[in-house]
């Protein structure tokens, strides 16, 4: 099954409803970063939760990141997504590798630590949106949905999951976002409740075979739930030769000089999608001509 997710309705409108599969996804991120089974479970709760929270962005040039910075051995996780279903992150130490939990389960919160959670909307003003919640659980999920009632004052259930296989490739991944209206009713609130207290994890109704739409009928049973649209979902990173030598630019004229000056080939790497780009001394001169005697310069952003 091809990753995407699915916006969704219930109850009248009370509810609004988002939920995503997201295997290929995460499997694209732990090759991408080599990352241990747990930072892996980490990181790909986290873009599915920045994955879904994207598609809420109006704008096609709005941008959310998400960054979870803990006292935990992973140190942090970043995570972009925009409104049409891309998404790409990273974890600052992708190998980390502690005990699992007593029931078997990976300790992501373990990992993560205690710390806070940021989500900055780039929403294309003089100044982007920035709320921080303080990390609850490390669990992620738990953590988003503190964070929508805290700051974004909408009572809000989340749920998120990555299962392994045992050669440590993904087996599936995805999540819900599930948020009542103001003027949801009791009955519906309880009816959810309800629903919420059957489903013992994400993993466990995708391993089971449920695609999102069906996940969405499991926790919306009895709200009449409407799906609005679908939207493919991938790891996707907007790097390039071009933009990297903006960001060469944007070191400085006496920085760039001096590395010219070493007479050697450097390595630049995304840290997004851990692509390296290599130039050449030669390159590097070239970059130096054209962005200091040619109007160039500024910074860059992947």
């Amino acid at each position: 099954m091809d990753d995407y997710m699915v916006r969704a309705t219930a109850a009248d409108a009370q509810i609004r409803a988002f939920a995503c599969t997201t295997r290929g996804v995460v499997e694209k991120a732990r090759q991408a970063h080599n990352t241990s089974p747990v930072i892996t479970a980490a990181l790909g709760r986290l873009l599915s939760g920045g994955a879904m929270m994207g598609s809420m962005l109006k704008g096609e040039k709005d941008i959310l990141t998400l960054q979870i910075k803990g006292d935990g051995p992973v140190n942090g996780i970043t995570v972009t997504a925009d409104s049409q279903g891309n998404v790409k992150g990273y974890a600052n130490v992708p190998v980390v590798v502690i005990p699992a939990k007593p029931n078997g389960k990976l300790d992501v919160s373990g990992a993560v630590g205690n710390g806070y959670l940021s989500v900055i909307k780039d929403l294309g003003l003089k100044e982007p949106y920035v709320g921080q919640t303080e990390l609850q659980t490390g669990e992620i999920a738990e953590d988003l949905t503190y964070y929508f009632v805290a700051s974004e004052q909408v009572p809000s259930s989340v749920g998120l999951g990555v299962l392994m296989e045992k050669n440590n490739t993904v087996r599936q991944a995805g999540g819900f976002i599930i948020q009542l209206m103001p003027f949801a009713e009791e009955s519906v609130i309880a009816r959810l409740e309800q629903n919420l207290a059957k489903v013992s994890s994400v993993t466990s109704l995708l391993d089971a075979g449920n695609t999102p739409e069906q996940m969405l009928e499991i926790l919306l049973d009895g709200l009449s739930p409407e799906i609005m649209d679908t939207m493919p979902v991938c790891f996707s990173c907007n790097c390039n030769r071009s933009k990297i030598e903006k960001v060469i630019i944007s070191i400085g004229r006496k920085e760039l000089r001096s590395m010219i000056n070493d007479d050697k080939e450097i390595e630049v790497n995304c840290q997004f999608c851990n692509t390296n780009y290599v130039f050449s001394v030669e390159e590097l001169k070239k970059i130096y001509e054209t962005g200091f005697y040619q109007g160039g310069g500024g910074n860059a952003q992947d």
